[in-house]
């Protein structure tokens, strides 16, 4: 069975990620599939709305760690960041449906997302400096704006997971809403948004994005220091480790 399902229901097109025996890590693979989903979607006269959930109890554990890891100091990432480009330049409004766990760019992502809905007990978590890497995809640039200088310098500091209340207190996410709820609270919300007429739904997501350019500029300069920093001897180490696991040696992190 696909790894990425896509489901096309009147005007509303779900991406579906079906890993769940990997807690949905993402490979080159299936970033290839979700950005080519995406621009299609986008092109397309007959949708009006993106979804992005997944299957399982995980929405997504981040990325396929082996991939980076095999990669060495010559990482190979044109498949995340042209899913990140297809994502952040979709015209369409794109919801997200996230529940259980959200590692990495499984929580990046949903900062170019336009709805987030959660369920209650869902855990996100931005561990990149855990893996001596740097924010990515202008994380770095949204979360300050959006939760303050503090929390964005906790979250992605000390990388350690933050609450579903947390998450939305500080504007990352919608609404919070039980577990039973949410595959037909997300599905009545893309219902609404495909009811609207075509030309104002596209112009309210285009003048509600400003600040695009910023972002844009700002997810090329991350890239750069996130590519130097996978070939620093504290992300070999800390991959190898992962890979092997082992405890890291402290003494590549300093």
């Amino acid at each position: 069975m696909s790894e990425i399902q896509i489901i096309s229901q009147q005007a509303v097109t779900e991406i579906v990620i079906n890993r769940p025996e990997k807690k949905n890590a993402l490979t080159r693979e299936m970033y290839k599939t979700m950005g080519d989903a995406i621009i299609e979607a986008d092109a397309s006269e007959a949708c009006k709305v993106v979804v992005i959930r997944a299957n399982g109890d995980i929405f997504c554990a981040g990325n396929e760690i082996s991939g980076f890891a095999n990669h060495g100091k010559e990482p190979h990432l044109a498949e995340t960041v042209g899913f990140m480009k297809a994502l952040t330049n979709c015209k369409k409004p794109v919801i997200a449906e996230v529940s259980g766990l959200a590692v990495g760019i499984g929580t990046t992502m949903l900062l170019h997302c336009d709805l987030v809905y959660c369920a209650t007990g869902t855990r996100f978590v931005l561990p990149f400096i855990n893996l001596g890497l740097v924010p990515e995809y202008a994380s770095s640039y949204i979360i300050p704006r959006m939760a303050g200088r503090r929390r964005a310098s906790e979250w992605l500091m000390l990388g350690e997971p933050f609450s579903a209340q947390d998450a939305s207190d500080f504007g990352l996410v919608t609404k919070i809403v039980e577990p039973d709820a949410l595959r037909d609270t997300v599905s009545d919300v893309a219902k609404k948004l495909a009811a609207k007429p075509k030309f104002a739904l596209l112009q309210t997501k285009a003048l509600l994005n400003n600040e695009a350019e910023d972002i844009q500029q700002h997810m090329d300069y991350e890239l750069d220091i996130f590519i130097e920093a996978m070939g620093t001897d504290a992300a070999q180490e800390a991959f190898d480790a992962f890979l092997h696991k082992r405890p890291i040696n402290p003494e590549k992190f300093k």
